[in-house]
């Protein structure tokens, strides 16, 4: 029988590698749903779906390898990033999913949800408030109006396979849907910043830089207590409380 690697597992949901197959366990069918019909509707390449049997999804590995993580060393040649940029610009145009995603909460929500979270980290002593009042500010700029995209809404880099300069696949669709293109940009470059001007000069158009920096703030606020709530470390070096250090 082959190892069994645990890829992650917290109280929502859990993905355990067998050989080439990927299990998928997670309490909310729903997020199945979304990440099973999303994969059938994205015009990248994305894991095949071996079978299902609630509450398992069993999907086959891809080949190559992811990008990196963040906290870790990002591997690939710019012309790779490139390669990622321009295969997220091809799901952006593609034609919209049937439902909204978790990058398309609303302005009002997202605000409300932002300030919440905001005065928990101060409150519960996560975060020092002049970082936390900071990056809020910064974030401020990612509260616009936006032109519905179909987006991947959690477009880590560990996501992301490539083999030399090409994109095998792309996994973890359980939050896709409609929402904000910048969002996914900004969550694929999190604490990468280095390899950007390679995403956007694969994504190929202009980017406003100022509201992908917003994302990076607003997306390392709501995500710190979580992960912290997790098991997670969002303090490592290079993660979330960089990134928030590094708007200071």
């Amino acid at each position: 029988m082959d190892e069994i690697e645990v890829v992650v597992a917290h109280s929502e949901r859990a993905t355990l590698r067998v050989g080439d197959v990927f299990l998928k366990v997670d309490a909310d069918q729903a997020r199945i749903d979304v990440e099973v019909e999303a994969m059938a509707l994205a015009p990248v390449p994305t894991p095949e779906v071996l079978w299902r049997k609630p509450p398992v999804l069993a999907i086959a590995a891809l080949p190559g390898t992811t990008l990196g993580r963040l906290g870790g060393p990002s591997t690939g040649s710019p012309a790779a990033w490139a390669a990622a940029g321009a295969a997220i610009r091809e799901l952006h145009d593609a034609p919209l999913p049937p439902r909204s995603g978790q990058a398309g909460r609303s302005i009002a929500a997202l605000a409300a949800e932002l300030d919440d979270e905001c005065e928990l980290l101060v409150t519960n002593g996560l975060l020092p408030a002049d970082l936390v009042t900071r990056n809020r500010q910064v974030a401020e700029a990612a509260l616009r109006p936006w032109t519905p995209a179909f987006t991947h809404g959690d477009l880590q880099i560990a996501h992301v396979f490539v083999e030399g300069d090409e994109v095998t696949g792309i996994i973890d669709w359980s939050e896709a849907g409609q929402g904000d293109a910048l969002h996914d940009l900004a969550t694929f470059t999190l604490g990468h910043e280095e390899h950007l001007d390679d995403v956007v000069a694969g994504y190929g158009t202009d980017i406003d830089l100022d509201v992908l920096h917003a994302w990076w703030s607003l997306r390392s606020l709501l995500a710190v207590r979580w992960l912290v709530e997790h098991g997670f470390d969002p303090f490592a070096p290079g993660c979330e409380v960089d990134v928030l250090r590094s708007r200071m």
